[in-house]
């Protein structure tokens, strides 16, 4: 299931309960970024045993466009992970819908 930059803002906003997980590359991470903990898409497979104890609860991924977090949320279902919901249309969707 995915999440618009809109439902994201809330949560976010309203310090809900839930793991961000950031899948773009450190400089694309550093330049803007709303939070998220920093898993380059190249790592997310190696990840998933130090995600083992998230398996059950919400995880938000994003990345520039909505992409690379669709196949970061791909991996982490087919590892279990129950909640993973991906952010539709990404940081440049926030950026126009919010700024940085």
């Amino acid at each position: 299931m995915d999440i618009t930059v809109k439902e994201l803002k809330e949560k976010l906003d309203n310090q809900e309960t839930f793991l961000l997980i950031d899948v773009r590359e450190e400089h694309e991470h550093e330049e803007f970024n709303v939070g998220g903990k920093l898993i380059p898409l190249g790592d997310v497979m190696h990840a998933v045993d130090d995600l083992e104890e998230e398996k059950e609860k919400e995880i938000v991924v994003y990345c520039r466009s909505g992409n690379r977090s669709g196949m970061a949320q791909e991996i982490l279902e087919q590892h279990g992970f129950a909640n993973v919901r991906n952010l539709e249309g990404g940081m440049i969707a926030w950026e126009e819908a919010f700024g940085k």
